[in-house]
């Protein structure tokens, strides 16, 4: 494995403009999709009952797998900041939709809404190859690392806004699960104007920013043919999976135990600070020991997590750190994968596997959310965790196989 410092990588003042403005931008667009979502489950717990209450969420990440898809064609045509700009107003217009569904209780309406919201999401995830394609190859985990890092702000700040966000919606005169859904629509909007103001990327060595046009439809063998992208699929799928059915089925596992608004926010929010905070030291361990063995770390990582939840799910401190650990351990797969995908890939494929890899993970991740309320209903947190633990395990054996094999070829 060949390692480039970051001596003989330095930024330029477009680096840094170009990881800011996607910094704020993800932020932005993390804190909408963050207080929509709890909120949209609650609201079709209560009027569809448990066991398909993730249809809103399940919609939002159908549009997301969407999203990423034809954003990722959009930047081949357009740009990034085209792209990322149609993705981040779909949310906006997704959240001002949401308002009169929540009011009028038209869970249907919601789910449309959600799935324009997903859209935006896709922007936001795709953030993280913009932010590589304006670096040089030695820098690119880190700049994914930071860009992931700015969901922090996004993530954990936007549960913690539920509350006030409510009191905003009922002094409007709204029910209080409207507020979210407007600080939902003004996130995005910000996000949106604020990609204004990316630069466009510079080639780097040989590669060009537009090396990949007209090769987007990359037909799944390919995809799925070659070492870093076959990894990456596998690991960010199963990582995507299990987090997505844990984390659906966790509002109401605190609302089941009478948890308010203001508690089922601060559980998120720890959550939301393991998935994110800790993402710059996660780019950087991937620049230095390569993707496969953060990789390995974030499916060990998740796993021990959901074994917590199922030994204590009721055992508040327990969760808390479990919940946190857990997000840890996605990050790990989440810039793992993703660094993968940015680095081992020839420039002329890359744009094609890095959309149809976030779409297929994504389609899985749908299913996942829409099945996880069930079987919760059905088994609890121990039925998840079996689930989870066997899928986290059935990847984890083989890639720790394959680096031992030959811990030479990381990436």
């Amino acid at each position: 494995m060949t390692v480039i410092s970051l001596a003989a990588a330095p930024q330029t003042t477009s680096h840094r403009r170009a990881t800011a403005v996607l910094f704020v931008a993800s932020g932005l667009m993390n804190a909408a999709l963050a207080a929509a979502s709890p909120v949209s489950t609650l609201i079709t717990a209560e009027r569809l009952g448990t066991a398909i209450a993730a249809a809103p969420n399940t919609a939002a990440i159908l549009g997301t797998g969407v999203g990423a898809i034809a954003l990722s064609r959009a930047r081949e045509r357009w740009g990034w900041r085209a792209s990322l700009i149609a993705g981040y107003l779909a949310a906006a217009i997704g959240g001002g939709l949401a308002i009169p569904a929540v009011v009028g209780g038209d869970v249907f309406a919601l789910c449309v809404a959600m799935l324009l919201i997903g859209l935006g999401n896709a922007g936001a995830l795709l953030s993280r190859y913009a932010a590589a394609e304006h670096h040089p190859v030695g820098r690119r985990g880190f700049a994914i690392g930071v860009v992931v890092w700015a969901g922090a702000l996004g993530a954990v700040g936007g549960p913690l806004l539920l509350v006030p966000a409510s009191d905003v919606g009922v002094g409007l005169g709204w029910v209080a699960f409207a507020g979210p859904f407007l600080l939902a629509a003004l996130a995005a909007t910000l996000a949106a104007a604020a990609i204004l103001a990316l630069p466009a990327p510079a080639p780097t060595g040989r590669e060009s920013t537009r090396a990949g046009a007209g090769r987007s439809r990359i037909p799944l063998r390919v995809m799925i043919g070659t070492p870093a992208a076959r990894w990456s699929f596998a690991v960010m799928a199963v990582a995507q999976v299990v987090m997505a059915a844990v984390m659906t089925a966790a509002p109401l596992g605190m609302h089941q135990h009478h948890d308010g608004l203001g508690v089922v926010g601060a559980a998120l929010s720890a959550h939301a600070l393991g998935m994110f905070a800790l993402s710059p030291l996660t780019g950087w361990l991937l620049d230095r020991i390569g993707a496969r063995p953060v990789m390995l770390a974030g499916l060990i990582t998740m796993l021990v997590a959901t074994l917590q939840l199922a030994i204590a799910p009721h055992d508040e401190a327990l969760r808390v750190a479990a919940l946190f650990q857990l997000g840890y351990g996605w990050n790990l797969c989440f810039v793992g994968g993703s660094g993968s995908l940015a680095t081992g890939l020839p420039a002329a494929d890359r744009a094609g596997v890095e959309g149809a890899v976030d779409g297929a993970v994504w389609g899985l991740t749908a299913v996942a959310a829409l099945a996880s309320t069930a079987a919760f209903a059905s088994g609890g947190y121990p039925l998840i965790a079996v689930i989870a633990g066997t899928l986290l395990a059935s990847v984890a054996v083989p890639l720790r196989n394959a680096i031992n094999r030959s811990p030479a070829a990381r990436r």
